[in-house]
């Protein structure tokens, strides 16, 4: 028996309990999980942080996969970052952190699955509302905030696919 491969997750139909307006969200996170974990099965702690041509290690976006979610979900629910947020923040990238790529992974994963049932109470009638964003309160919306979550969350999956790559490669 052959293992066949299922479709992205946007051709799979609704996620349920999800509302509608909000389902590319979803799928663009469940994607990005099932992609890093993919990616990273098997990957050598010894090459979270090395940084190829001074872009951004492993590691880095990693931390920044869960960061980003849980800042932009935070925002969406009309609250500042907490103490706690603003470290981890301040924190992306280190490398003297001791997490393990699988904790990484593992924290990825839990951020994705707390985003999705926030989604799940998400009502679409309080999409369109103002949102302000950061120090600075720039304009947004709830709407705004979420795309923003999914989007960013595929930027950094190809910026992290094309870093495990070269990094496995140089040191190989």
């Amino acid at each position: 028996m052959t293992s066949q491969k299922l479709p992205e997750f946007w051709l799979r139909g609704a996620v349920e309990n999800i509302p509608s307006l909000l389902q590319p969200v979803a799928h663009a996170l469940l994607q990005a999980r099932d992609e890093v974990k993919e990616l990273m099965k098997d990957f050598p702690d010894k090459l979270l942080w090395i940084k190829p041509g001074g872009a951004a290690s492993v590691g880095f976006h990693l931390q920044h996969l869960s960061g980003v979610l849980d800042r932009l979900f935070t925002y969406a629910d009309a609250k500042p970052l907490s103490e706690e947020q603003m470290v981890a923040l301040k924190a992306e990238g280190d490398p003297q952190t001791s997490a393990t790529s699988v904790e990484l992974v593992n924290k990825f994963n839990a951020q994705v699955d707390k985003a999705l049932e926030e989604l799940k109470n998400k009502n679409e009638k309080q999409l369109l509302e103002f949102r302000a964003v950061g120090r600075a309160q720039l304009p947004s919306n709830v709407t705004g905030l979420l795309f923003h979550a999914a989007e960013h969350t595929m930027r950094h999956l190809g910026q992290l696919i094309v870093t495990v790559k070269v990094v496995k490669s140089e040191n190989s």
